[in-house]
């Protein structure tokens, strides 16, 4: 999966670094909301296998331009993650949903290839707000749903964002992935054994609008 991410992120930059024509002509900072819809899952070694779940994000975002092609994007939303996974190990075996919501703080490397399609990359930090489980297998050794709570979640995530926009007039609309490059869980110890649950990452999908309120040309 990282390498198919990475590979991604190239090619993104590597579309805009070569586009030369069309330009978007933007020189006012913008200041909006946004929001949209989320499919989120969890990424780990342990997992035989791991599902989607639906949510959503809604916030503010600014845009700065540096150039007539080039902004900076910082945003700020709450944002909510997790997913449906199968854990086999030494402690768990059975299926369990994560729930988990966040602030998150991306700032973003906009980048206009025409005059309305922008692509988008950069990193984002992540505050854990609350964290729950819910047991929907009966075959474990632990009750999720009463031993796991939001203090059994890392408080902080950093991870990387790609994606692409569309820009029409003060509406825009699109959609971005984001990456989690730390672990969902903390590492514990149990009976001189460390271990780590849920020891996945974060992957979310989000397919946003946008409504800039002031700034333009």
């Amino acid at each position: 999966m990282k390498k198919y991410f990475l590979a991604f992120s190239s090619v993104l930059l590597f579309l805009a670094a070569i586009q030369t024509q069309a330009l978007a002509q933007f020189n006012f900072p913008l200041f909006g909301l946004k929001g949209g819809v989320n499919f989120s899952t969890l990424y780990a070694e342990d997992v035989e296998n791991t599902k989607m779940i639906g949510g959503f994000n809604i916030g503010f975002f600014s845009k700065l331009p540096v150039s007539d092609f080039i902004a900076i994007q910082p945003e700020f939303y709450y944002t909510t993650k997790g997913g449906e996974a199968t854990y086999k190990n030494a402690f768990l075996d059975g299926t369990a949903s994560f729930k988990t919501d966040y602030v998150e703080l991306p700032i973003l490397l906009i980048l206009n290839v025409t005059e309305n399609l922008n692509l988008q990359v950069g990193p984002y930090l992540s505050y854990l707000l609350s964290g729950k489980v819910k047991n929907v297998s009966s075959n474990s050794y632990f009750d999720f749903e009463d031993n796991i709570d939001t203090e059994d979640f890392n408080r902080f995530e950093g991870g990387v964002a790609v994606g692409a926009g569309l820009d029409l007039g003060a509406l825009g609309v699109g959609i971005r992935y984001n990456h989690g490059l730390t672990k969902v869980g903390k590492e514990k110890t149990f009976m001189g054994y460390k271990y780590t649950f849920p020891n996945a990452s974060n992957g979310v999908i989000n397919v946003y609008a946008s409504f800039a309120l002031t700034g333009g040309n």
